[in-house]
């Protein structure tokens, strides 16, 4: 069977910031263009099947960057609406609600074309995106590329490893990063997480 493929897209001002980054559309610094272009040497020996992209400019230019090619934007891949909180750091949300997680606690309403998003919700996309990509990861054709955002792609991790969309909190990824779900007899499993380029 193939694997899954995904790359989280290169820094960009607020993610370097802490700052929720859901639906603003804030291009990569300079430094998260040489991350992405980094990510090459972590793709070579890589003929995709499949790419697929968020339509986000920030997983975009990470996608040309580090080199993949034939990429399909899906709406589905988008960040986590965060609601009233984007744009907001964690650190700031918790003066007012302490001990605050995004995990359990949710966000709070935002305006209405971006209301925000349960833990649950966001794993009804991501299992939107896998009930696409998995019959041509079994069909063994290549590898599948998913390049999109932190929160997304953890919870779509949980969900292929059949754990529930809050299980995201337990898989840190940084920016410009490859993480590979294979499997093993027979049943998904990590092959590797969060790998940066030398």
């Amino acid at each position: 069977m193939s694997e899954l493929l995904l790359i989280r897209h290169g820094e960009t001002e607020w993610s370097r910031d802490g700052r929720h980054t859901g639906f603003t559309d804030v291009a990569l610094t300079d430094r998260g263009e040489r991350q992405a272009e980094a990510l090459r040497p972590l793709l070579a020996g890589t003929t995709p099947a499949k790419v697929l992209v968020s339509p986000m400019k920030r997983a975009l230019r990470t996608a040309e960057l580090a080199g993949l090619e034939d990429a399909e934007t899906d709406p589905d891949l988008h960040e986590w609406d965060y609601g009233g909180y984007e744009g907001v750091t964690t650190e700031e949300i918790r003066r007012a609600r302490p001990g605050w997680y995004l995990w359990d606690d949710g966000v709070v309403p935002g305006p209405p074309e971006h209301p925000g998003e349960t833990p649950a919700q966001v794993g009804a996309r991501a299992d939107r995106v896998l009930a696409r990509v998995v019959p041509l990861l079994e069909a063994g054709g290549g590898d599948v590329v998913l390049v999109a955002h932190g929160h997304f792609l953890r919870v779509l991790t949980a969900r292929r490893l059949g754990l529930p969309p809050a299980a995201g909190a337990l898989f840190r990824l940084d920016t410009a990063t490859v993480s590979r779900i294979g499997t093993e007899h027979g049943r998904p499993a990590l092959v590797a997480w969060n790998v940066r380029s030398a």
